[in-house]
């Protein structure tokens, strides 16, 4: 959904009658479902008279409201052990770097923050969060290329335990979907952190770029299967990007959209809010 969507809304429909047809291709187009499409346009289709491009926003903006939940806490340690954070999603997402920021926002939060370089798959992916780890001053665990993700992610929560770290980032390997033997990869990394805490990960965040489209909901749908998912981290919302993608997987997946990237700086990660994000609508 790019910025400015109800106000392209108004621009197309204004001063005409309403071609549903159109309209239905421009919901659907701006990535917030067919479901919701269907929903907004049955609504419309059951008022009398003609319809106003002034109604047709209101009622856009009302199911988006209803759907995005208002409530979205901030995260908080938990007792005498680590939260467990597990980043996933598939190549090219910026999960890495979203690992990375979340620490940075975690720490700003004056919370203790370790990551975990889980991502073994690729060298480079290890270098850049130890880059990242200096730069921010954030202790990490990392092993050598091709290692066991899994085991890996068990002696960081061991290292995170001991010294008493509040929060535990681990960083997964970019995979497709579609490989099985890869997404089995991710729950076995669950299983293993389930043996340090039965609870543990205590959130599972899928990282979806917000340009992807409709692909990032059937994305969601599997990964879900594989790990369940507590959130979405929506990246590249930088004013050119979509974001009725949130929308569509909450609204049919009941996946809540948790935090938003806008850049590369460390600064550009934050919590989702629903009003900000409506407001970026118009």
């Amino acid at each position: 959904m790019a910025f400015g969507f109800f106000k392209d809304l108004l621009d197309r429909f204004g001063g005409k009658s309403i071609d549903w047809d159109e309209l239905e291709e421009s919901l659907i187009r701006a990535d917030i479902g067919v479901p919701m499409t269907l929903r907004i346009i049955q609504e419309l289709q059951q008022r009398e008279g003609k319809i106003a491009a002034k109604e047709v926003v209101e009622v856009t903006r009302r199911h988006i409201e209803q759907i995005l939940s208002i409530a979205n806490p901030r995260l908080r340690p938990l007792p005498n052990r680590p939260k467990v954070i597990l980043m996933v999603g598939v190549n090219g997402t910026g999960k890495t770097t979203s690992a990375a920021k979340l620490a940075y926002l975690l720490k700003q939060d004056r919370h203790s923050v370790m990551l975990a370089a889980a991502d073994t798959f690729r060298a480079a992916a290890i270098e850049q969060l130890k880059i990242w780890a200096e730069r921010l001053q954030v202790d990490l665990i990392a092993g050598e290329y091709n290692a066991d993700p899994a085991a890996l992610c068990y002696d960081a929560y061991s290292a995170a335990n001991k010294r008493n770290i509040e929060f535990l980032i681990c960083d997964t390997a970019g995979r497709l979907h579609t490989k099985h033997n890869l997404m089995q990869e991710l729950g076995k990394i669950v299983r293993i952190l389930g043996k340090q805490d039965e609870r543990a990960p205590h959130e599972c965040l899928l990282v979806v770029d917000a340009t992807t489209g409709g692909n990032a909901l059937v994305q969601a749908k599997e990964f879900k299967q594989a790990v369940g998912l507590t959130g979405l981290v929506v990246t590249k919302l930088d004013g050119s990007g979509k974001g009725g993608i949130a929308i569509a997987i909450q609204d049919e997946l009941g996946i809540p959209p948790r935090f938003v990237g806008t850049g590369q700086k460390p600064g550009d990660l934050h919590y989702f809010d629903r009003d900000e994000f409506v407001s970026h609508l118009l």
